[in-house]
């Protein structure tokens, strides 16, 4: 079924890769991966140590994220805090299965549940 065009969405930009583009940078680590729907920067979910991709969209007025999580097509709009409705977006459309989550595995702590928000 294909959605109407939703603002805030480019459904041609393909992802910033298959992790955290700010947490592999800063050799840090992530719960869960979401993907900007204007630009495709992944970023750390709000419940991650970091919460990349909530700070990229106030840095970029890019509201809408869509979950980069296996098994999920969500869209949630930063600026109305609610979910949206939105179109496909290039490939792929999440992480890759074997990546686990919290991830990468060699950089989560023990304690990595301690760390989430």
């Amino acid at each position: 079924m294909t959605m109407p065009d939703t603002p805030g969405i480019d459904p041609t930009v393909p992802p910033s890769g298959v992790g955290c583009a700010d947490c592999d940078a800063a050799g840090g680590w992530w719960f869960h991966l979401r993907r900007c729907a204007t630009c495709g920067h992944i970023g750390c979910c709000d419940s991650s140590p970091a919460q990349h991709a909530d700070a990229h969209a106030r840095a970029s007025g890019h509201d809408v994220i869509r979950s980069f999580e296996p098994g999920e097509d969500w869209f949630w709009n930063y600026r109305t805090q609610s979910y949206v409705d939105g179109q496909e977006l290039a490939p792929p459309a999440n992480h890759p299965v074997t990546q686990p989550a919290p991830g990468p595995a060699d950089r989560v702590p023990a304690d990595w549940q301690r760390h989430l928000h």
